[in-house]
């Protein structure tokens, strides 16, 4: 009697490795590409925002360092070479003052605040105010609203209204600087004068102030 026996299993063929094709590389470099470009968006806004910030921060010094311009422009006309009617109505370079308005461009800023240093030396000799240790320095210029040299009067000058003190007081200022009209409400014109200031401050950064005052 013949006996079968159990054949083998045939063996099983084995599959050959799929061949990569670098599709995961490709994905992952654009990945790599995209978050590249959206950081250095990020430090750029990052460092135009700081540089804005360091500017708005040296307007904002700027704007008080104007104050030593200001105070200085006060005691001219309070106790200084400006405290008389006589010395207001002529030209005072000294002082770099103007007795007639200054010509000035379509933004209301005196041409002299605009020229080159030579030409501003060349009109006005009162030097620079330096604020020390912060490499700033104001610039300045005073005009009388007026259009004629000599004695203010309303005929040529800008004028600013106030009311009468009680008791029918003026207070400060002289008779050529101020001009009373009488009856019911009545004011007193006094003319005005108007300091113009260009501060330099860091990395040349420039910013300009103008203020009006009266006696």
């Amino acid at each position: 009697m013949k006996m079968k026996h159990p054949q083998s299993p045939a063996p099983r063929q084995r599959r050959q490795p799929r061949q990569q094709r670098g599709i995961v590389m490709l994905f992952g470099l654009l990945a790599l590409a995209i978050m590249l470009i959206g950081a250095a968006a990020m430090v750029r806004s990052m460092n135009t925002s700081m540089f804005n910030a360091g500017n708005l921060g040296f307007k904002r010094d700027m704007a008080n360092q104007v104050e030593r311009a200001v105070t200085l422009v006060s005691d001219q006309f309070v106790s200084g070479a400006l405290a008389s009617d006589t010395t207001r109505g002529n030209v005072q370079t000294a002082q770099n003052y103007s007795p007639t308005l200054l010509p000035s461009n379509a933004q209301g800023i005196p041409d002299a605040l605009l020229a080159t240093q030579a030409g501003f030396t060349a009109a006005w000799t009162a030097p620079d105010i330096p604020v020390a240790g912060q490499e700033v320095f104001l610039r300045y210029v005073i005009d009388r609203l007026c259009a004629n040299t000599g004695p203010a009067d309303v005929s040529h000058c800008t004028m600013a209204s106030e009311p009468l003190a009680p008791g029918g007081g003026s207070g400060g200022g002289t008779g050529a600087e101020r001009t009373t009209l009488g009856g019911a409400g009545a004011v007193t014109q006094r003319v005005v004068y108007r300091l113009s200031v260009r501060v330099t401050g860091p990395r040349n950064t420039q910013a300009f102030f103008q203020s009006t005052m009266t006696l």
